[in-house]
């Protein structure tokens, strides 16, 4: 398994605004970040936006989704769904042997508002799983607002970050690295198969949204404060 102690996060889809504010709250709690983009000058242009914000602890660095996942030793998915499939595959001999968070949620959006895409091999991160079967896939971070993780003035320590994956060591660092982003507290919510009830329920998330004009999220009761901190099934 891949040294999580000192190798940078990078981040596939840095550039859109889920990418970009996980990176941010990333280099802010001292994780070095490489974004990556199919443009690697908007990387670098995105990089040193986010440089620029306040609280940013480790260095932020933007370059093309290749070179990106090749320096890192930890790889976020931050990616649309819509050729997620492609991308992967692309990028399948980086992803080699590394932990993938996957944050990936496949939405469709008609008439009737947002809604989970069902998909064939059950979520996006096990879709990815498949296509890379040696790297060890997570799920996290579906149900954070953008626009909040960007914020530097915004408090994420009320939401829990749910967090499913198969494999207990890098669930439990990833685990640690959704605590990171919010300075609260994350929730092992099992194996990666749930990753198809976590994806889709962001689409409730986005209705709610727009229905009472905010930016809500997820927090279970009934939960211990320690219990991100127990040992990983």
């Amino acid at each position: 398994m891949s040294d999580f102690s000192s190798a940078a996060i990078a981040v596939v889809g840095g550039t859109g605004p889920q990418g970009k504010g996980l990176a941010y709250r990333l280099a802010r709690a001292g994780h070095p970040v490489v974004l990556g983009s199919r443009d690697a000058g908007r990387a670098a242009e995105a990089a040193e936006a986010l440089r620029a914000l306040p609280g940013v602890a480790a260095p932020i660095e933007g370059t093309g989704n290749e070179d990106a996942v090749r320096q890192a030793g930890t790889v976020l998915l931050a990616v649309p769904y819509q050729g997620h499939a492609e991308l992967v595959t692309s990028l399948a001999d980086g992803l080699a042997g590394k932990v993938v968070i996957s944050c990936v949620n496949p939405l469709g959006f008609d008439k009737g508002g947002p809604y989970g895409l069902p998909v064939a091999a059950g979520s996006a991160a096990e879709e990815a799983a498949g296509i890379v079967p040696s790297a060890i896939l997570v799920g996290a971070f579906h149900h954070l607002a953008a626009p909040l993780l960007l914020d530097p003035e915004a408090d994420l320590r009320h939401e829990d970050v749910l967090v499913c994956g198969d494999d207990a060591d890098a669930k439990a660092r990833v685990l640690a690295l959704a605590a990171d982003v919010t300075g609260g507290r994350a929730v092992d919510a099992g194996r990666l198969r749930l990753a198809a009830q976590l994806e889709p329920l962001t689409a409730v998330l986005i209705s709610v949204n727009k229905r009472y004009k905010t930016r809500s999220g997820v927090a279970l009761t009934g939960l211990a404060p320690a219990a991100a901190k127990e040992e990983v099934a």
